[in-house]
Formats: C-alpha cells, structure tokens, sequence
C-alpha cells in the first residue's frame, strides 16, 4: 500500500509540474530586449536572450536611448532591461517602477559594487589610503601636471549618472569632477596611467576584468546608512547627503508591465535567470582584452554551461520534462 500511494503522489508531482508550466504567449511578436553601453549588461542581455530563443521566442536586441530608456520600458517599447544597478540611483527607473510603469523582476544576482579606485602604487604618494581622508591632503597629485591644489577627478559618462561625482563632491573633496566618454575611454586612463606610473583616481566598479588587471584599490568610504542620503547631520560633511560609500549589490531585472500577460512563460525565464559574478567577468576580460564579440562569448558561455541555465527554461516551459 504504501508503495502504491508513493507511486501514485509521484504520478501527481509530475501531473501538476506539467500544468504548472506557463503558456508561451504571443510568439509571433519579438521580444525587445534593451542594449547599453556596458560591456558586462551586453553580455547579460544576450544571455538572457539566448535562453529566450531556446524556449522559441525570437528575440530583438536594441540599442538602448539612455536617456529614453526607462519610459521606453513603461509603453512596450522596448521589453526588458536585465541588468539595472539600482546603486547608481538611476531616478527615471525608481519613478517607473513605483508608478507600476515598469516591473522589477528580481536580483540578477551578481555581487556587484560600485566605489572610488586606484591603482596600488598611489598608495605610495598618498599616506592613508585606503582611508577617505588621505584625499584631503594629497588630492594634488591627481592634478594635471602633478603639481594643482585640486585633483581631476574621472567619474562615469554622463548618460550613467553621477555615482562617485556625488560621494566626491558631499565629502567636500578638493577634486574637479571629469565625465568620462565610455567604458572604453576609462580603461584607456587606467592603461596609460599605468604605462606613465601616473596617479589616477576614478569610480569604477566590480564585475569588470581591470579590478583585477589592474589591481585597483578601492577607497574606503564612511560606513553606507539609511540617514546618509536623508539626513545632512548624518556623516562626515553636516551640510550634505550622500557622504557615504556605495551600498552593495542591488543589480536588478525589469520589464514592461505588459510582459506578464503577453509572454509567460518568458516572463518566468527572466525572473528566475540569474549570473554570478564569477560567470561574467571572465566574460567581459575575453570581450574587452582577447576581442571576442559580446555575441560570440555570450554563445560560448551558453554551450558551456548549458547545465546551469536550461533547467530556468524547462521549469518555465515543460520543455525536456518526461
């Protein structure tokens, strides 16, 4: 009896997982997945449209209008954006998501970090560092020239926002804020100031191939709080918010909010895909350093671990399931 009554709870585990499996929706329409001028979010907008196109969608990616972008995800537009990171305080997308313009479809999981770098041998012309504070006395340095009371300071492009050129300027620090052009561009100053031994400081962040390359250091920032971006009296600088480091993590998912209703089962492939840290840097170092396409290194890391991410398909579609 009792092996019967096993059998027959089975049998109803495997009735009910195939009832659970979502529709696949409108697959005539393509699936507009945005592109951004990162290397690291290319990389997970193509794998995330890779295990798409498995479950037989077919996938559109675009190039992603900064400035656009999010009001393009609330009116369907565009469909998806797979890697926000929600610690470089991106306003449009805050305002969008509490409007329920746009859905927020989980964490992607990647162990991310924006903060102030430096290459190791600073240390050596800065007595203090990694400490904050050192900056206040040896920001010069970092002038042009070497010999300016004011350091350059090289912050994100502009059409990323401003994290770093906000903690800079909050912290008091004697720095003039530069806007780098591209990702590109920042890696060039990080080569040549290592060709040169020339102090340079900059925000960067982790996951990217030159925080090990490069070995960069990152500053150590008063403790991030709540009060900090409410509270002027909180921190270091009375008269500012924002007078902390970067929190951590917060690389989010998020769709139009007509995703759900048009393409289920997709909808669920997005929300459970996830990639480590450890799965996209080695990425982005064959893309960026080795010249691999950002489409080729995202088919290769499919193949490869093809393990990894085709269960997140299965579950959503019933496909593979006996």
């Amino acid at each position: 009896m009792k092996v019967k009554a096993f059998t027959a709870a089975l049998a109803a585990l495997a009735v009910s997982g195939a009832v659970e499996a979502a529709d696949m929706g409108d697959v005539e329409t393509p699936i507009r997945l945005s592109l951004n001028n990162w290397t690291g979010q290319r990389l997970s907008t193509y794998i995330a449209g890779g295990m798409l196109e498995e479950a037989g969608y077919t996938v559109e990616y675009v190039e992603a209008d900064q400035g656009a972008l999010y009001e393009q995800i609330a009116t369907g537009e565009l469909h998806a954006m797979v890697e926000i990171w929600t610690t470089s305080n991106p306003d449009e997308y805050i305002a969008a998501r509490e409007a329920g313009r746009v859905e927020e479809l989980g964490d992607l999981g990647l162990d991310a970090r924006n903060g102030v770098v430096y290459p190791p041998y600073v240390a050596q012309m800065c007595p203090g560092l990694p400490n904050w504070e050192a900056l206040r006395d040896c920001a010069g340095i970092f002038s042009e020239g070497g010999n300016g009371k004011r350091g350059r300071y090289l912050a994100y492009p502009e059409s990323w926002g401003s994290p770093g050129a906000d903690r800079i300027r909050a912290l008091d620090l004697p720095f003039d804020v530069v806007a780098a052009e591209s990702e590109a561009a920042m890696i060039e100053e990080f080569q040549q100031a290592y060709k040169d031994k020339r102090p340079v400081i900059a925000t960067f962040w982790a996951p990217h191939w030159a925080m090990s390359s490069y070995a960069l250091q990152f500053v150590r920032l008063p403790k991030p709080e709540p009060a900090c971006y409410s509270d002027p009296s909180w921190g270091p600088n009375p008269k500012a918010t924002g007078d902390c480091d970067f929190a951590r993590g917060g690389v989010v998912k998020a769709s139009w909010s007509g995703f759900k209703d048009r393409w289920p089962a997709a909808h669920e492939i997005l929300k459970n895909y996830e990639l480590s840290i450890w799965d996209q840097q080695p990425l982005i170092g064959l893309v960026d350093v080795r010249g691999e396409t950002v489409q080729g290194a995202a088919r290769g890391w499919l193949a490869v671990n093809r393990a990894k991410w085709m269960p997140t398909v299965e579950e959503a579609t019933g496909k593979g399931r006996s």
